[in-house]
């Protein structure tokens, strides 16, 4: 009988998660089944898909990852395309600090498997009180895990019999992102800081480039926000 509030902690949080993470599941089994037959086309087996999008799991870097196996071995190179590709990453970590706080034996694996879209749903959900934050956590992210690690197995063992021209599929993450910040705006109601989440990366994307304007942007928006945080909170 001692472990039945724990049940029910850990059951009421699911409930809670589940749904939250239903946009990302459509989302994620589309691009996973996409990277599932890249990696099948470039001639690596479900076992290799399966390792690399459990153990990396940064949607982009596996992509990117696929041609460095396929190349001489570079390791300086590896990291600086890494640390360019997810360096976002940092700035969503040092937001999570004081989210993350006091989630116990939970919290390396909530590191680890942060993502842009798990990110977006633990730091703007509003948990109910009687509701553990820290198990909302853990199965927001380990579910958004799961649907990129099947979807990803399914379109390599799948690969040789499906027929499909997966070009263009790499907008469902853009829509996704699109409705994850609409909710996000309806929760907060904030112009300043929707207004500086477009600019600023507009900015960074007409003076860097498309390829090295995502590192700027997020220091540009952080410096911004940090500035502009006593205008906000009041």
């Amino acid at each position: 009988m001692e472990h039945e509030p724990t049940k029910n902690k850990i059951s009421s949080a699911f409930r809670y998660a589940f749904p939250k993470t239903t946009p990302i599941l459509f989302g994620f089994l589309f691009l996973g089944l996409s990277y599932g037959i890249y990696m099948y086309s470039m001639g690596f087996s479900w076992g290799y898909t399966l390792a690399l999008s459990a153990l990396i799991y940064a949607g982009s870097m596996e992509f990117v990852t696929v041609a460095m196996l396929l190349s001489p071995f570079d390791p300086v190179s590896a990291f600086l395309i890494t640390l360019m590709v997810n360096g976002r990453h940092i700035f969503y970590g040092l937001s999570m600090l004081e989210v993350y706080r006091n989630t116990g034996w939970l919290k390396p694996y909530l590191i680890f498997g942060m993502c842009d879209e798990s990110f977006s749903i633990n730091y703007t959900s509003q948990i109910p009180l009687g509701v553990s934050k820290g198990w909302i956590y853990f199965f927001v992210t380990l579910l958004n895990q799961l649907y990129w690690v099947v979807g990803s197995i399914i379109g390599n063992l799948f690969a040789s019999v499906i027929s499909f021209d997966g070009k263009g599929l790499e907008f469902v993450l853009t829509a996704l992102f699109i409705v994850l910040a609409i909710e996000q705006y309806k929760i907060q109601r904030n112009l300043i800081s929707s207004s500086i989440g477009l600019v600023i990366p507009g900015i960074a994307l007409w003076i860097f480039g498309s390829e090295h304007f995502m590192i700027p942007a997020m220091i540009g928006i952080v410096v911004i926000l940090s500035l502009l945080r006593n205008t906000m909170e009041g």
